[in-house]
């Protein structure tokens, strides 16, 4: 067992959430019980992922979308006062990380993503996204590397060298930085949506997969899971609950 605000004082300065701006109201969005003996993992916050991780009967919810967006009514009615419900309901704190838990140069989805095919981050793309230090690997390897891993189905636009030595990423929904990385000679762009840049790409020599938006945002969640339970001695839980390709 844990105070929250430890855990949540803990994550704030880890993650360095005050300084990345974003649209996300990162950090502890409800407050529950002071607390915390279990901790429960999702990509995305909603009414039907809440339900599912009752089941599991967590303290604390960690996510990388939340509740609270600076674009959204902040207005407490209709369907978000309904998923608030269910939260307050059973005394369960939320707590969002968006952009800063992509960044992150240890737990951050884009690193994580490099480390799949033992890359290192060498410099930043799209603003938190990184290009790796040169290394050689074979495209194919690392679309089947992707697939078992994420358990995704890459769409792959493959216009580029058969070796790759340098890898663009992006995790979530990034098609357009694509251009970043054609000005920045990468030999692959990774991201999760799709875009209809086939002909800029087929043009530009380059390769790029679209291995999935909420695939590609799941390490992130899982590598920060296994710090908190080492870290703090607390049982974690990542739940499963795809809502986008």
């Amino acid at each position: 067992m844990e105070k929250l605000n430890k855990i949540v004082n803990f994550l704030d300065d880890y993650l360095k959430i005050k300084e990345i701006e974003d649209d996300s109201w990162n950090g502890l969005q409800i407050k529950g019980k002071d607390n915390v003996k279990k901790i429960a993992f999702c990509v995305t916050a909603g009414a039907d992922v809440f339900k599912k991780t009752l089941k599991e009967k967590p303290d604390l919810i960690i996510v990388h979308h939340g509740i609270f967006w600076k674009k959204g009514n902040p207005s407490v009615r209709g369907f978000n006062q309904d998923r608030i419900k269910i939260l307050l309901n059973n005394n369960i704190s939320l707590y969002a990380s968006h952009l800063p838990l992509d960044k992150h140069l240890i737990v951050g989805n884009n690193v994580q993503l490099l480390k799949l095919f033992k890359a290192k981050p060498k410099e930043l793309l799209g603003g938190v996204g990184y290009i790796s230090q040169e290394k050689k690997v074979k495209l194919k390897e690392i679309i089947k590397k992707l697939e078992k891993e994420l358990k995704t189905k890459c769409i792959v636009l493959n216009y580029g060298k058969e070796i790759i030595k340098k890898i663009g990423i992006v995790s979530g929904g990034a098609p357009w930085n694509v251009f970043e990385a054609i000005e920045k000679r990468v030999d692959l762009y990774i991201t999760g949506d799709s875009a209809d840049v086939t002909e800029t790409v087929k043009d530009a020599k380059i390769n790029v997969i679209f291995a999935g938006h909420y695939a590609t945002e799941t390490l992130g969640l899982k590598a920060l899971a296994k710090l908190l339970k080492k870290k703090f001695k607390i049982e974690t839980v990542f739940i499963d609950f795809p809502t986008r390709l």
